[in-house]
């Protein structure tokens, strides 16, 4: 019932709940969570209703999260952490393949067998409370049954490999002009994918996202 509440609060925001799990030592969870339960986007349905609000500041989309999740959080007794937290920085990753239907793609980031690569986690909601929740029905990777794999062979710089991901050499594409595309629309790479094709994000989040992305690695540049 609780998560359902939350879900109720959350889908106005076009986010939704993403799985959950009763931490274990080892999955790095904060001391006294009894649940935690994923929250995330998928498509351009978030998107949409961030575009619709004035968010300032260095990390907009961030900011706009944390504004509308804290107060859901707070109303339900539950603390909200965050990916953008940190340093230290909470292991999202590892969070969301306890909780939800995911697991790695050939170049990294987390494929769900119906969302592909187009999604995202926002938030966990930490409960104290040990609470009651439907178990994620696990499917076989969708990455294991493709056999071209083509977001290894479509990146114009060969940027991805199996089990590498050449970091230099993709932000000097997209920071270049030959790498519009990337910049505008997402990754030639990621979008090759053929999972998830009806939630690829349209092009001014798509940007959004990437020309965020380039920031961040001119950054640790």
């Amino acid at each position: 019932m609780m998560i359902r509440q939350l879900d109720i609060k959350i889908n106005k925001f076009g986010m939704m709940s993403r799985g959950a799990f009763h931490p274990q030592s080892g999955d790095g969870a904060p001391e006294n969570t009894a649940t935690l339960v994923m929250i995330g986007n998928a498509g351009p349905n978030m998107w949409r209703m961030f575009s619709e609000v004035e968010a300032d500041g260095p990390d907009p989309l961030d900011t706009w999260t944390r504004k509308v999740l804290d107060p859901i959080a707070a109303c339900l007794e539950a603390r909200a952490v965050y990916p953008f937290d940190g340093p230290p920085h909470y292991p999202f990753q590892r969070w969301a393949m306890r909780a939800d239907d995911v697991s790695p793609s050939p170049i990294g980031p987390l494929v769900h067998p119906v969302y592909g690569m187009w999604h995202a986690y926002r938030a966990a909601f930490l409960f104290e409370d040990r609470l009651k929740f439907q178990e994620i029905t696990r499917t076989p990777p969708p990455c294991d049954s493709c056999d071209s794999k083509p977001c290894l062979n479509t990146c114009p710089v060969s940027a991805f490999t199996p089990g590498q991901y050449d970091v230099p050499v993709c932000r000097s594409h997209i920071a270049s002009d030959a790498g519009w595309d990337c910049l505008d629309n997402a990754c030639l790479a990621r979008r090759a994918c053929p999972v998830g094709r009806e939630y690829v994000y349209d092009s001014p989040q798509a940007s959004f996202h990437m020309h965020h992305f380039l920031h961040a690695l001119g950054d640790a540049g």
